[in-house]
């Protein structure tokens, strides 16, 4: 195959792993019922005057199913990351002890299982279009090498079976997810 059509179809490749990449990072901060240290990934905290992930100032644990434990590194960070939890708007009650703070998850209800489950959809709706898009910046650059019609012809072929595949990857990907929403 022509040199130029692979490169167009390793970009494609390349572009539509990214809309999966980012639907998957997305997916895990999506919570599902149980606690888990990632529910706490957008937590930025105010550390000596910057903007700071949670996990680059403290330790996330989860101790049980239901219960996060933050310890900081520095125990003057716990009214910091109290605060950061707060303003992250999660839905979530941070408890300070002295010693580290303790947040308990508490159980989705049937209408907030619902409202994660369509997040989810969403989500996986923005990486289909991401790979859409892919596809059509794939089609126009083959439009413009300078092969045959059959060969062109060949190779949006090839485009639209690697599409199909990332869509299917996704709607795999969804409905693990939404059992693991749903599930109680």
């Amino acid at each position: 195959m022509n040199e130029e059509i692979e490169f167009i179809l390793d970009t494609a490749k390349e572009a539509m792993s990214n809309a999966i990449s980012h639907l998957e990072k997305e997916l895990i901060s999506i919570r599902a019922g149980k606690a888990t240290p990632a529910m706490l990934s957008t937590v930025m905290v105010d550390y000596y005057g910057s903007q700071t992930p949670l996990s680059q100032v403290a330790n996330v644990n989860t101790p049980d199913a239901r219960t996060l434990s933050i310890q900081p590194w520095e125990k003057s960070m716990l009214q910091p990351i109290e605060k950061a939890i707060q303003i992250a708007n999660l839905g979530l009650n941070p408890m300070n002890n002295g010693d580290l703070i303790m947040i308990n998850v508490p159980p989705l209800t049937e209408e907030r299982r619902k409202g994660l489950a369509k997040q989810a959809k969403a989500e996986a709706e923005h990486a289909k279009v991401g790979v859409r898009n892919a596809r059509k910046d794939a089609n126009n650059e083959i439009k413009k090498v300078e092969i045959s019609d059959d060969m062109k012809k060949i190779a949006e072929d090839d485009v639209q079976k690697l599409t199909d595949s990332f869509v299917k990857n996704i709607d795999d990907k969804l409905a693990v997810k939404e059992k693991e929403i749903m599930t109680i």
